[in-house]
């Protein structure tokens, strides 16, 4: 399911910030880097793909975020 998905890219960007953090300690490559953030960009389209596709019966419109700045500013 898209929820999912999202936990998927959660992990993805958690594992990612690991990386940078040792790279800060140790000499990393950067592939491992690149390689996490391009997986948790591909699990965000594939949860926004799930989510339009409604395969489980919950899906729907996407509910966009909008900070409340923004918000106050548009009015």
């Amino acid at each position: 399911s898209a929820a999912l998905a999202h936990v998927g890219r959660t992990i993805a960007r958690r594992a990612e910030r690991a990386v940078v953090a040792l790279t800060a300690v140790d000499a990393v490559r950067a592939e491992p880097r690149h390689y996490l953030n391009r997986l948790s960009d591909l699990l965000f389209v594939l949860a926004r793909v799930l989510n339009r596709a409604n395969l489980d019966g919950l899906g729907g419109d996407d509910v966009y975020w909008q900070s409340e700045r923004l918000a106050r500013d548009s009015e």
